[in-house]
């Protein structure tokens, strides 16, 4: 049910995510202005009196209620709650025992308070180096990000939710083929995104067919040589495969960066669109560009009310940072001293739809490039103007901004907007429409996401076909996504977060021919994703199994497990061969013969792959979460189907398994169960939780 102008899916997520609660977990906020008056008293409180408090709380709740501007979810959540409202965190890994296990400390304290965290591993010696105090071999890189994943499993964000991560390796660090393909497997780091720190050096060697130096981070000597192609091969093939991993052009970030002076920007933040210095945090915020649509106006924008928004969303993000509570203290040094935020837009495509302009077309970056050099120069006249008020970022002597005035050594970044775009009621971020009608199953029912300018347009003009702009991400060619890409970041000073959108059935040449294209264009960074690669993946491993089951002892030890299941209580028998689950018996009682077939089914095909060979895990990751229409909880855990409870048996025996289904368009929410789409960083309607930055 709607309330105070917010749909029902957004009442939904709010509920789940953003209202607060009290100790019994029960609603203490119960409609959005409850949510927005407690966020705008408290960031507020940043201003110096009694008069300016109650007037920017008064233009900080308008903003939020009538979905003008959305702050990143920390904020929502944290606000008055005594977390930490920022978003977004670079944590230094350096090349000791001690260091490297001080940051899984920070980072655990980081994804306490539901941030995400960027790491570069390019400071650690490779694998196989001699370590003079111990007289042993170093372990390398990657096998420290592991243990920085299995923290991150640990540490469940708000006591709910899985941190999110960013692992960077640079191209020329000797370890870079294992850290490239480490995630092939479908299970490795399953906590981060990972993307490659390209140089200029190797993008010169690539396009003149020759070799580039390998440097050893411990000396910076050079400790061998590979030939660009392969190794650019090695990149294509694994992102073709599974979206991973992306690049960041790790030259070009530290061109553009505001704060060179203060040294190398190493890594970003999950979703790339943040580069940090070490310990360094930013809070995000985005306006939604499409209440600003305006049919009579100039461009069919109202520019002035524009304005006005900009300047009251630097203030809000600039006062988050004097009133955030920071997990650390070297963070809280870090975020004071260059006062860095990042202001986006959301609503681009749905602004395009309203104004009838196709994504992909010169229109659209006409409009694209209007706004976004509109957003800089007023986002920085707020910035200047608030530096007159309250005085300089104080790094401002080793930035760009040296001998002037300005507040914040950053103003702008577009970020992926994805769970406050759904609670605005409006399209992601500068993405495309991902899908005009999207079907999500959870639990007992189904949510069906229609998006309204496409419906409304349906109900007008009935059996039409409809216009060419209400074009999809699927049918837009990954140039024209990048050119969107390029479009914005002429103008932001931080990144943009974008995902290239590839068919399922792209060749590996075509995620070449993008990669080469964001070689020669100025953005910073590039993420692929093909529909329905990571859904595929452990079909790969078929050919490698034994196709005939292996024969049945006469005797074999068992255990049988009793539970509740939504169609009556289930009998699931496993039998042990060499211990290892070797057969799965399942009965029923009390259900309908159909019921009963079924499970018989299940129960014997599982136990045929058993015999046959695949790894209990492989049949895990195929049962488990698949959805039925009586789910039920059974111990604390939710069982939505008969072949979900055989799963949950089997992980008894094999420890937890992440899910990986074969339907393109069926990945399950782990926190609600509902169903998602496809795409490099889904996002739940149900729940609000978005993979890619694990709240």
């Amino acid at each position: 049910m709607e309330m105070e102008g917010f749909s029902e899916n957004a009442m939904t997520i709010l509920k789940a995510r953003y209202f607060k609660k009290n100790a019994k977990g029960e609603l203490i906020e119960n409609k959005p202005s409850e949510l927005f008056k407690r966020v705008s008293e408290y960031i507020a409180g940043a201003e110096k009196n009694e008069k300016d408090k109650k007037y920017w709380e008064k233009r900080f709740f308008d903003a939020m209620i009538k979905r003008d501007f959305m702050p990143n979810s920390p904020t929502l959540t944290g606000a008055g709650r005594g977390l930490c409202l920022s978003a977004c965190f670079v944590l230094p890994v350096k090349d000791s025992l001690e260091e490297i296990f001080e940051t899984v400390k920070h980072a655990a304290l980081v994804h306490k308070e539901g941030g995400g965290t960027g790491f570069d591993f390019s400071r650690i010696r490779p694998q196989g180096s001699f370590v003079k105090k111990t007289q042993g071999i170093a372990s390398g890189p990657i096998s420290f990000l592991k243990v920085i994943d299995a923290g991150t499993e640990a540490v469940k964000q708000g006591g709910t939710r899985r941190g999110a991560n960013m692992g960077i390796l640079r191209v020329d660090h000797p370890d870079i083929k294992e850290f490239i393909t480490m995630k092939a497997d479908g299970k490795t780091a399953q906590n981060f995104n990972i993307s490659v720190a390209i140089t200029d050096k190797f993008i010169k060697a690539l396009k003149e067919g020759t070799t580039y130096d390998l440097v050893n981070p411990m000396d910076g000597d050079i400790v061998g040589k590979l030939e660009a192609s392969e190794i650019f091969d090695i990149i294509v093939n694994s992102a073709w495969t599974n979206g991973d991993p992306g690049l960041i052009l790790i030259d070009n970030v530290n061109r553009q960066n505001p704060t060179r002076a203060q040294g190398p920007i190493r890594a970003t933040n999950p979703c790339g669109e943040q580069p940090l210095h070490d310990y360094e945090s930013c809070n995000l915020g985005s306006i939604n560009i499409l209440n600003f649509y305006q049919a009579d106006a100039k461009d069919q924008i109202d520019w002035e009310r524009l304005k006005e928004m900009i300047f009251m969303a630097v203030r809000f993000l600039d006062d988050v940072i004097d009133v955030n509570l920071y997990p650390l203290k070297q963070i809280d040094e870090m975020a004071k001293s260059n006062r860095r935020i990042g202001l986006g837009i959301m609503g681009f495509a749905d602004l395009l739809i309203k104004m009838g302009i196709k994504y992909d077309t010169e229109g659209a970056r006409d409009l694209g490039r209007k706004i976004a050099k509109f957003l800089k120069k007023e986002a920085v006249a707020a910035s200047e103007a608030l530096a007159e008020e309250r005085g300089n970022f104080p790094n401002i002597e080793k930035s760009i901004y040296k001998g002037k005035k300005m507040r914040n050594a950053t103003v702008l970044t577009i970020a992926p907007t994805g769970t406050i775009s759904r609670i605005a009621g409006c399209s992601s971020s500068v993405e495309p429409i991902f899908s005009f009608k999207t079907i999500s199953k959870i639990i007992d029912r189904e949510i069906i996401d229609y998006h309204p300018l496409y419906k409304e347009w349906e109900e007008q003009h009935p059996g039409e076909p409809h216009p060419d702009y209400f074009i999809s991400a699927g049918q837009i060619t990954p140039e024209d996504h990048l050119k969107i890409q390029e479009t914005f970041q002429d103008y932001v000073d931080s990144a943009v977060s974008k995902t290239i959108n590839f068919p399922n059935e792209a060749a590996v040449e075509d995620i070449a021919h993008a990669y080469q294209m964001a070689f020669d264009m100025n953005i910073k960074g590039i993420t692929v994703y093909r529909d329905g690669c990571r859904a595929v993946q452990v079909l790969n491993k078929m050919e490698k199994l034994s196709p005939r089951p292996q024969e049945r002892p006469d005797a074999l030890p068992s255990t049988t497990h009793k539970i509740q299941t939504g169609l009556g209580r289930l009998y699931i028998t496993v039998t042990y061969f060499e211990h290892k689950p070797f057969e799965v018996f399942c009965s029923i009682g009390k259900s309908g013969y159909s019921t009963m077939a079924d499970a018989e089914a299940i129960g014997r095909l599982t136990s045929l792959a058993l015999r046959t060979g695949i790894e209990p895990e492989e049949i895990v990751s195929q049962l488990k979460g698949i959805g039925g229409s009586e789910p039920t909880f059974h111990n604390g855990h939710l069982v939505q189907s008969i072949p979900d409870a055989v799963a949950h048996v089997l992980e008894k025996y094999t420890g937890e398994v992440a899910i990986n289904k074969q339907d393109l368009n069926t990945i399950a929410c782990p926190i609600c169960g509902a169903s998602l789409q496809d795409e490099k960083c889904p996002v739940c309607p149900a729940c609000g939780w978005t993979k890619c930055s694990g709240t």
